[in-house]
């Protein structure tokens, strides 16, 4: 049932993405911009068969549920510029699933017995994820000469608000992480932990 849910949303941003490339944008930049979503969408099946491995696939549809958000809604769809907070959300969202793949490497590694190691990685981890994607964003705008963090508009306030909200969505995680081994009880992060 994942796997089919996971089709269906690729599918949809693929279409869509190529219906908005072809109908609404006639530059070469917005075109690239649209067409984009067929590669991050799929990335994770991509790696798959490149490294020839298997990424279970509630991990899957979590990255795809994300990029669908962020990537298809947010910039194909332009509902960063229509929703004021959707780009927050979208960024509380990628703390809280950077969060999440830091478990997952510590898991992988066998290194989450530390819980004072476990939380400074978490949080360390998101924020290396949430500063390469606002380089990547930066970098994005000496090429192409757009601006997605909106320095005309708002200097560093954009950018500095996207890290933070993404810190607060790394702190959600390693409070509930914190808890959940302290207490040892089962919730956000065990539950996570079972599933992979």
């Amino acid at each position: 049932m994942i796997k089919k849910i996971n089709f269906l949303l690729i599918l949809i941003a693929s279409l869509g993405s190529i219906y908005f490339a072809v109908t609404k944008d006639n530059n070469i930049v917005f075109i690239l911009k649209d067409i984009s979503v067929i590669l991050t969408i799929s990335a994770l099946y991509i790696i798959q068969k490149i490294f020839k491995i298997h990424i279970d696939e509630f991990i899957n549809l979590i990255y795809i549920l994300f990029i669908f958000m962020a990537h298809f809604l947010g910039v194909v769809c332009d509902l960063y510029s229509q929703i004021y907070w959707f780009d927050k959300l979208a960024h509380f969202l990628s703390g809280v699933l950077s969060a999440f793949g830091a478990i997952l490497i510590l898991v992988k590694f066998k290194t989450n017995k530390n819980i004072l190691f476990s939380i400074i990685f978490i949080i360390s981890f998101t924020l290396f994820i949430a500063s390469l994607w606002e380089m990547f964003e930066y970098f994005s705008s000496c090429l192409f000469g757009v601006d997605p963090q909106l320095v005309v508009k708002t200097g560093v306030h954009d950018t500095m608000g996207d890290i933070i909200v993404a810190f607060l969505g790394s702190i959600l995680i390693s409070i509930s992480y914190y808890f959940e081994h302290k207490l040892n009880i089962n919730f956000l992060t065990k539950k996570f932990i079972k599933v992979i």
